[in-house]
C-alpha cells in the first residue's frame, strides 16, 4: 500500500473520533437547556399560582374588614335602639339591623369560600415548591455530570489533536491539502472504503479499471463522483 494512503486511513479514523468528541461537547449546552426549560416552566406555574394565592388572600382580608365594618354598624344600630320614640321608627330600625345581618351571612359565606380557596392553594404551593426544589437538585446533579463528561472529552480531544499533528506531519503538503479539501467537502469524510466496485462514501459505482488500481493501493486514487480518496481494506485495516 502507498505509504501516505495508510497514513490517510489512520488520519481519517482519528478525525472521526475528533469530530464525534467535538459533537459531544457541542451538544452539552443543548442538553442543559433541554432540562432547564421544564424547570423554568414549573417555576412560572409556581409564580402564577402564588399570584393567585396572594390575590385570594387579599380578597379574604377585604372580606374580614368588610365583616368588621358591618358588625360595627350593627352594634351602633343596637346602641341607638334606646333613643327610638315610636313603634314605626323601631320597626324600620329592626329592618335595618336585619338587612345588615343578611349582609353578614352573605359576606361570611363568601369568606368561607375564600378561606377554603386560600387553604387549597397553599397546599398546592407547598407541593409545587417541593417539586421545584427536587427538580433543581436533579438538574444540578445532571449539570455536574455533564460538566465532568465535557472535561473528560476535552482531555481526550487534546490528546487526539496532539497525535493528529504528528500523523499529519507524515504527509506531503499536497496530500494533506487534498485530504483537508475533501474532508470539508465530504462533511467529515475524506477517505472512503471501496467494496464490490462501490465507493462507500457516495454509494456510487466506480469504473472497473479504477477498482483494480484501488485494490493495488500503489497510488492515491479518488472517486470520480464524490472525489473522496479511495482505499481497499486489507486484513490489517
Amino acid at each position: 500500500m502507498h505509504p501516505e494512503l495508510q497514513v490517510l486511513i489512520e488520519l481519517q479514523a482519528m478525525d472521526n473520533e475528533i469530530i464525534d468528541l467535538r459533537d459531544k461537547i457541542d451538544r452539552i449546552p443543548l442538553k442543559v437547556r433541554s432540562v432547564e426549560q421544564p424547570l423554568a416552566d414549573a417555576k412560572a406555574d409556581f409564580e402564577k399560582k402564588k399570584a393567585q394565592h396572594d390575590s385570594s388572600l387579599k380578597k379574604k382580608k377585604e372580606k374580614d374588614l368588610q365583616l368588621d365594618e358591618i358588625n360595627d354598624k350593627i352594634n351602633k344600630q343596637k346602641e341607638r335602639a334606646s333613643d327610638i320614640k315610636n313603634n314605626k321608627e323601631y320597626q324600620a330600625h329592626l329592618k335595618g339591623i336585619e338587612k345588615l345581618e343578611s349582609e353578614i351571612i352573605k359576606v361570611e359565606d363568601e369568606l368561607l369560600v375564600l378561606m377554603e380557596e386560600v387553604e387549597n392553594m397553599m397546599a398546592e404551593l407547598k407541593e409545587m415548591e417541593s417539586s421545584v426544589k427536587e427538580e433543581e437538585k436533579k438538574i444540578e446533579d445532571y449539570k455536574a455530570t455533564l460538566k465532568k463528561e465535557a472535561e473528560e472529552a476535552e482531555k481526550v480531544l487534546e490528546s487526539l489533536q496532539s497525535k493528529r499533528t504528528g500523523l499529519a506531519d507524515k504527509l506531503s503538503d499536497d496530500t494533506y491539502d487534498l485530504y483537508m479539501k475533501q474532508l470539508d467537502k465530504g462533511q467529515g469524510l475524506a477517505v472512503a472504503e471501496v467494496a464490490d466496485e462501490i465507493c462507500m462514501g457516495c454509494n456510487m459505482n466506480i469504473p472497473p479499471q479504477l477498482y483494480v488500481e484501488v485494490r493495488k493501493g500503489s497510488e492515491i486514487e479518488q472517486c470520480p463522483q464524490c472525489r473522496r480518496i479511495l482505499y481497499f481494506p486489507s486484513k490489517e485495516n
